[in-house]
């Protein structure tokens, strides 16, 4: 990854978007008359933005990222604008036939977070032959796209990887793990990885390995048993997961092993069902990522490539990556941070994504008010 100081995306980001507001204010991005637009004459706030979101079993795609992706649009047109959204349902051939159907419907810009990045490529050339702007979303896609909104990857990998060696302390050098990685398919993995490892490598043993297919929490599950069965209920000291719907099935067959004590276990994304066992303590921690600033960030890019605010556009894509097949693509890196029980009220209830009552249900409540959570 090829990123400009990525860590300080969000100051950045305020101190471009300010300027860039200034200018719309002066009639410089606007203006009414003159030559100095750079909004396009040809398109207003009756636009279309199409939504392609790779799966249902991460709960986040359809509980968070389309219903404030649908809403920041529509703030942003007067509630002229609109979202046509699909969901593959983890199939990239399926997702492949919904960007087909986008194209065919002439939407304006394309938000996609690809179940497979590299198949995905084709139908990026067929939107930009079409003329229609195509933005990576969360995941990075192959092909010419026009920008990329998503997380620092790697840096998510090294905050899971330092939860697992602040878990284990002084026992590090003599602990077994083991890692369920995410798809192959999906490039994020890779970097989740490789954060991951930058941090575990050769400071713990990694007795098992695994990268699941499509994240599906099933096959998850599945090699979780393997390990167990190879390694020794007993000698697994901690699971790498690289989300949380992973890293609830690892604990799922960590009990159904007879674990009495759950190891230390990672995950990402800040699913409720992972902030409630994070609070019951079966779940060492996530990464929480603002879905509200990535969604939100998201729309606002696409509603500003398609009217040709070039100036807001560049504000908000300060940061570059490099894809297989592209250099220097603009793009946003939001920050990311380590959820465990003593942030949960600064972040996930604080930033509006859960309340109190959503995470405190009757099954949870004594471990919430032992940690102040009420």
């Amino acid at each position: 990854m090829n990123a400009r100081t990525p860590h300080s995306t969000a100051l950045r980001l305020a101190l471009a978007v300010g300027s860039a507001l200034l200018l719309t204010a002066c009639g410089v991005v606007d203006a009414a008359e003159g030559g100095g637009s750079t909004r396009s004459p040809a398109k207003g706030d009756d636009l279309t933005v199409g939504l392609l979101l790779p799966d249902k079993e991460t709960t986040r795609f359809e509980k968070f990222d389309h219903p404030l992706i649908k809403a920041r649009v529509a703030s942003l047109t007067h509630g002229k604008g609109t979202v046509r959204y699909a969901n593959a349902g983890a199939s990239a051939k399926r997702q492949s036939r919904q960007f087909e159907q986008m194209i065919s419907a002439r939407v304006d810009a394309v938000l996609v977070d690809a179940v497979d990045a590299k198949a995905i490529e084709p139908d990026v050339e067929k939107a930009k032959d079409a003329g229609i702007p195509v933005i990576a979303y969360d995941r990075l896609a192959q092909g010419p796209i026009d920008a990329y909104i998503s997380h620092d990857n790697e840096l998510v990998g090294e905050v899971q990887g330092r939860a697992i060696m602040e878990a284990l302390g002084d026992k590090a050098e003599s602990s077994k793990i083991v890692m369920l990685n995410g798809s192959p398919a999906d490039p994020n993995t890779a970097r989740f990885k490789q954060g991951a490892l930058g941090v575990l490598q050769n400071k713990v043993a990694i007795a098992k390995s695994y990268d699941v297919e499509e994240w599906l929490p099933k096959i998850a599950e599945a090699d979780m048993k393997q390990a167990i069965a190879a390694i020794g209920l007993d000698n697994i000291a901690a699971v790498y997961s690289a989300n949380d719907g992973m890293a609830g099935a690892a604990i799922d067959a960590l009990k159904k092993a007879g674990a009495t004590k759950i190891p230390p276990v990672t995950g990402q994304d800040a699913d409720l069902a992972a902030v409630q066992r994070i609070v019951s303590g079966e779940q060492y921690m996530s990464v929480y990522k603002s879905f509200l600033e990535e969604a939100n960030s998201a729309a606002d890019m696409a509603v500003a490539k398609i009217q040709g605010q070039d100036i807001m556009f560049d504000a908000l894509t300060q940061d570059t990556v490099d894809s297989p097949t592209e250099k220097d693509i603009p793009s946003m890196l939001v920050p990311v941070v380590a959820l465990t029980q003593a942030n949960i009220k600064e972040t996930v209830i604080k930033d509006g994504v859960y309340t109190v009552k959503d995470i405190c249900t009757a099954a949870y409540a004594a471990r919430c008010a032992a940690i102040g959570l009420e």
